[in-house]
């Protein structure tokens, strides 16, 4: 006797398994309003374990494309290889994205003014659903644009830089300050940050709070150099910081990202100076980086891929009408290890 061969699962099937009807099965995997986020999670849990997803030319026939989110990131491709926190964070939004059956749309750009562009031509070609925005600016056109084309999206920011759009953001200047005290408390009385790319609001509002910092503790020295998150340009700006006489140098150096305090920890190596005996050094974005160093390098530590995670989230939440809204993710904590101690008086 021939073996039948296994019946194709079917939405009714889907709808079956979840104690629902085959419209909410729709519902929920077109991303419309009328479910509970339970119903909505018990439903793609069924679809999950019946291995069961929906064909994205009938999708994308019923309307906007909802399968596909865009993501625009201003950085050298070169760069973003090398950077965890990009990696780290646009693993975070895949994981939310596997759950619903949703593809990542990435794109590099040379400029917000070529994101804006490029957001557009997807959105007018229903090429996606919606998107996450990243490195925010002061007055950034992406606001205008997004509010004028009625794009679902959501801003990876402080609410003060995304123009009311929905956002998801860390307390960036408490993690800054609690940073000062900390280094502050170990007895560094001279303290410098290698900082991000000034234009980037998060970069802005954390040397206002560095500042802020370093008044209110008096402290004898603090210097801040912008750089553009690289390698290079982090060893430069410890060199420079460091070739000064021993009185006027800084004893410790707080750094925007992991890779320029790993270039910063190779650059003290270099000119003769003990880490942390003679400077300490503290990373910003925590990675595997950071614990393979010698000494391992302390760090501002916060779950990257979760913030990820959680952009998605809120951007579907966005798109069904569902969502929290606004609201911070939990702010970068420190976590000390080899490559701070307490300053030599």
């Amino acid at each position: 006797m021939t073996a039948q061969p296994p019946s194709r699962v079917t939405i009714k099937d889907v709808a079956a398994r979840a104690g629902v009807s085959k419209g909410a099965v729709s519902l929920a995997f077109n991303h419309k309003p009328g479910l509970s986020e339970a119903t909505r999670d018990r439903i793609f849990e069924a679809a999950r374990e019946l291995g069961w997803a929906p064909s994205p030319t009938a999708r994308t026939l019923a309307g906007s494309r909802v399968d596909v989110v865009g993501l625009a990131i201003c950085r050298p491709a070169r760069q973003l290889g090398l950077e965890p926190f990009y990696m780290d964070f646009v693993s975070g939004v895949e994981s939310v994205l596997i759950e619903r059956s949703c593809s990542l749309l990435l794109r590099l750009v040379r400029s917000v003014e070529e994101e804006v562009g490029i957001q557009e031509t997807w959105w007018r070609g229903r090429q996606i659903g919606g998107s996450i925005l990243v490195d925010f600016r002061a007055d950034d056109p992406r606001v205008a644009a997004v509010k004028r084309l009625g794009m679902p999206a959501v801003a990876v920011g402080h609410p003060s830089l995304t123009g009311g759009l929905t956002s998801v953001w860390t307390e960036d200047a408490t993690a800054v300050t609690e940073a000062v005290r900390y280094l502050a408390a170990l007895g560094h009385r001279r303290i410098a940050r290698v900082g991000g790319a000034a234009a980037l609001g998060h970069t802005s509002m954390r040397t206002a709070a560095f500042d802020e910092a370093a008044r209110a503790l008096e402290l004898a020295g603090a210097w801040q150099v912008a750089t553009d998150y690289s390698g290079e340009a982090g060893a430069r700006a410890t060199r420079s910081l460091l070739t000064a006489a021993p009185r006027d140098r800084p004893t410790a150096i707080v750094y925007d990202n992991d890779i320029m305090a790993v270039a910063g920890l190779s650059v003290a190596a270099e000119m003769g100076l003990g880490v942390p005996d003679d400077v300490s050094l503290l990373a910003w974005d925590d990675s595997q980086l950071c614990r393979l160093t010698h000494p391992t390098l302390s760090a501002m530590s916060h779950d990257v891929h979760g913030f990820g995670a959680e952009a998605a989230r809120t951007l579907f939440g966005v798109i069904t009408k569902e969502g929290p809204g606004s609201h911070p993710v939990p702010t970068p904590v420190l976590t000390p290890r080899g490559s701070t101690a307490p300053a030599k008086v």
